[in-house]
């Protein structure tokens, strides 16, 4: 893959929640960055819920860009990895991946996941709050949290990252067209799920990148959305997803006319 990076198309899926403020800038961002590595590229903002003004601040950026940015959404806010998953089932990238909307995670991060993609010839590349170059900032209450919920996926599912739950990850096509149709997860734990699956189904070149993070906490969906109740229902996700991989075999090929999916959820013949 090293060298032909002009043969390459990036998909890069942002979801966006109540994010009127940041949405432009984000949005803009992520284009100067991805303008200026001589891809070819798409971006697609998902919605997830029209519940302030960030659809029409969007629309707007997609009229104005409409060869590189697209906004799609719904009225109703269904979670984090139903939007990206949503976004993923939309797009026509070779590399397709994530990146919250918003200014804590740093739009530059995109070259070095891209380019850690190219250098590993990876299945799927993650940006990494532990990978030794990153530059991190944010509370000490999330770094002991963050700690003991990754030694818990590492021994759940046998994962050799050390963190899963960045906003930035990238996927080789196939492994989203064997993936996406076998998951359930639409929330916070969704990246495991994503992850654990594809690592089942043989994709195990998954590798780490460095980021550039400065969180507000004060500003996170989690705050938002209720700290306590987010973690229970976190670990609650992550627990089922073991379960369902250990002890149902449902994301065995033998049990899909048990998947629950749905069309639009479902990348087919590499759209």
């Amino acid at each position: 893959m090293r060298g032909k990076s002009e043969n390459i198309k990036i998909s890069v899926i942002m979801p966006a929640y109540k994010t009127e403020k940041v949405i432009k800038e984000s949005l803009l961002r992520a284009k100067d960055v991805l303008e200026g590595m001589g891809y070819d590229y798409e971006i697609i903002c998902v919605v997830d819920g029209r519940l302030d003004k960030t659809w029409e601040v969007g629309k707007k950026m997609a009229k104005k860009y409409s060869r590189k940015i697209k906004v799609v959404g719904y009225k109703n806010n269904l979670g984090k990895g139903h939007a990206v998953r949503y976004g993923m089932a939309r797009s026509s990238g070779d590399i397709v991946g994530f990146l919250d909307v918003g200014l804590d995670l740093k739009t530059e991060s995109l070259k070095m996941l891209l380019s850690h993609f190219e250098w590993y010839e990876a299945d799927i590349i993650v940006g990494s709050k532990r990978h030794p170059v990153s530059k991190v900032t944010y509370p000490w209450q999330r770094k002991i949290m963050s700690y003991a919920y990754q030694l818990l996926v590492r021994v759940l599912f046998g994962l050799k990252i050390k963190d899963t739950q960045v906003g930035m990850k990238f996927f080789r096509r196939e492994v989203l067209e064997r993936t996406l149709p076998r998951l359930l997860v639409k929330t916070f734990a969704f990246d495991v799920e994503m992850l654990a699956v594809a690592n089942y189904l043989g994709f195990t070149r998954i590798y780490e990148a460095p980021i550039d993070l400065k969180m507000d906490f004060k500003s996170s969906s989690i705050v938002s959305k209720g700290f306590a109740n987010t973690i229970f229902l976190m670990l609650m996700d992550t627990l089922a997803v073991f379960y369902r991989l250990r002890i149902l075999d449902y994301y065995n090929t033998k049990n899909k006319k048990n998947w629950i999916t749905s069309d639009h959820l479902t990348i087919k013949n590499s759209i």
